[in-house]
């Protein structure tokens, strides 16, 4: 077994963790849900200029 790995390391290396607090961790992930869904609407709407471009050459069903 390697030395590194017991359990009193892994608690001793959890408690060196900089948790963060309940409001960063709110805001952070306020942050991603906006930009995933920002994200979606810009590819849900390339997508449907990209089928009405292909439709008004002739090439889309």
């Amino acid at each position: 077994m390697l030395k590194w790995f017991s359990i009193s390391g892994i608690s001793k290396e959890i408690k060196r963790v900089r948790w963060p607090k309940l409001k960063d961790l709110t805001f952070s992930t306020e942050e991603v849900l906006i930009f995933m869904i920002f994200f979606a609407v810009f590819f849900v709407c390339c997508e449907f200029l990209i089928t009405f471009f292909l439709k008004f050459i002739g090439i889309g069903a």
